[in-house]
């Protein structure tokens, strides 16, 4: 471990080290090292079927009305029974700019969005890392090992935007933090503002803001805040960055939104990627290794250290409170273990002075040869959505022209927004529609006892959902409702009148 909690130098200083008679060799080595690392987990993306993703088509429903409006919207748009309940698009950037791809790529520009995202937080992690940590196959692994852990985020969603300005966040935060130069933080403000217009979670940035606020005013009395900022800098950030988050289309609301969303535990036990983590897999155990290692690398220290303890405990709270949160351990952990374990000073970075932008450019060309190699075209991945989604249901729907109400399940509800054109019964905005309203849809749809007394079904005039779902099959034999349309993904059922 690393005795020394603030080095003169970042770890970047390994790339002036002493060269061998093969120093070129080990310059082109690292940076092709490095190429395939930034690459890969982009390629894991592109071989996913990411489109199958049931919410990015109401985000990119949302997304083509602020197009054709010129505005985002502040009521809800596609619920049948909310219709012109306050809602706030507050992902309106992201809906923007997927939107704008799918004109332009089709299908494809929601695997491209996905892939650019993932090759843009590995860059940023393993920046993060070098400057923590100077031995370069430490680095790459922890890289890696991050980037590993939370694989099954690796979906077409807002969260991609928050994963990488979290990361430099927290790059910026230890750069400043160990060296005591602070002009970087003056792209904390910067950060919040594009942050707080792609997604809610923007939040947690500020928390971990605040936390480097309380270090440096702590710093001045009491020895485990080690930080080399004063105070008066770390005020100045804070604030500014708040500011900057007002810097949206609904202003100070935007928090009372956050505050719905944090606050509804409802969900937590109802929706899949809301729950705790499974640890049915190798990525579940990696999320735990990289935090029982962290706490590890911490305990060896044999001190306390205010920061990075306080920021294992959040980002344990959320990680092992939700799966979609894994992230934050992710970047948290690596962030720790490369700040405090000990390197190999033979296995310094050597990078050439655009090493790392060059390997960054060679990934780039690396995964448009694989999208080209995997045939990631609209085609192939049209296949992939009619295999998951009920893409033939609502090709069916629409040419019989099967009157509403819409009644649904939570997971469709998105892309039946987009595809249907129909207000839906629900759909995967939870802050919207309440823990009421979810449990009622999700005990419906499991075909509990009271499923028929639920009034939303009972006054649908088309019910769809999987094929297999429980209520479908209790549907068959109810004769107010009719089979209409079944395959292998849905089945359709009309009201009989």
């Amino acid at each position: 471990m690393k005795d020394e909690a603030f080095p003169i130098e970042d770890a970047e200083a390994g790339v002036s080290a002493p060269k061998s008679t093969n120093g070129r060799a080990e310059q082109v080595a690292q940076t092709m090292v490095l190429a395939v690392l930034f690459a890969v987990p982009a390629l894991m993306c592109a071989h996913a079927a990411c489109v199958i993703d049931p919410d990015i088509w109401w985000h990119l429903r949302t997304g083509e009305w602020i197009l054709a409006h010129h505005a985002v919207p502040r009521v809800d748009l596609y619920s049948a029974e909310l219709a012109g309940r306050s809602w706030l698009a507050y992902s309106w950037g992201f809906e923007l700019a997927v939107a704008k791809l799918f004109d332009w790529l089709g299908l494809a520009g929601i695997a491209t969005y996905t892939s650019a995202m993932i090759l843009a937080i590995t860059v940023a992690l393993f920046h993060m890392v070098r400057r923590l940590q100077g031995d370069f196959s430490l680095a790459v692994l922890l890289t890696f090992a991050a980037c590993f852990s939370m694989g099954h985020l690796y979906t077409p969603r807002p969260w991609l935007f928050t994963i990488l300005f979290f990361i430099l966040e927290m790059d910026i935060l230890m750069h400043a933090r160990r060296t005591g130069r602070v002009r970087e933080l003056l792209w904390l403000p910067v950060i919040f503002a594009l942050w707080a217009n792609v997604h809610i979670e923007f939040v947690d940035g500020l928390l971990v803001l605040g936390l480097a606020w309380v270090e440096a005013e702590a710093a001045r009395w009491w020895s485990a805040a080690e930080t080399r900022v004063r105070p008066a800098w770390m005020r100045a950030m804070l604030a500014a960055s708040v500011l900057a988050t007002l810097a949206n289309p609904f202003g100070w609301r935007i928090y009372s939104t956050a505050y719905d969303l944090a606050t509804q535990g409802g969900a937590l036990n109802k929706v899949s990627e809301l729950q705790a983590i499974p640890f049915r897999g190798a990525v579940d155990f990696t999320v735990l290794v990289l935090a029982l290692g962290s706490a590890a690398a911490l305990a060896w220290r044999r001190r306390f250290v205010l920061f990075e303890t306080a920021l294992l405990a959040f980002a344990a709270v959320l990680a092992f409170r939700s799966q979609r949160d894994v992230w934050v351990m992710a970047a948290v952990g690596a962030m720790i273990l490369a700040s405090t374990i000990a390197g190999s000073e033979k296995a310094a970075t050597r990078l050439p002075k655009l090493g790392g932008a060059a390997a960054a450019l060679a990934a780039v060309l690396i995964v448009t040869a694989g999208f080209g190699a995997m045939r990631v075209n609209d085609a192939q991945l049209e296949t992939q959505l009619a295999k998951n989604l009920p893409v033939d249901a609502v090709k069916a729907m629409r040419a019989k022209g099967y009157p509403g109400p819409l009644y649904n399940d939570y997971t469709w509800g998105g892309y039946l927004i987009w595809a249907l054109r129909m207000p839906v019964s629900i759909d995967g905005r939870q802050n919207l529609y309440g823990d009421q309203r979810i449990d009622r849809s999700v005990a419906t749809w499991n075909a509990e006892p009271d499923w028929a007394t639920d009034a939303q079904l009972m006054k649908a005039g088309v019910v769809i959902g999987p094929v297999k779902a429980p209520l479908n099959q209790v549907l068959r034999m109810d004769s107010r409702f009719q089979l209409v349309y079944e395959d292998k993904v849905a089945a359709v059922f009309v009201a009989r009148r």
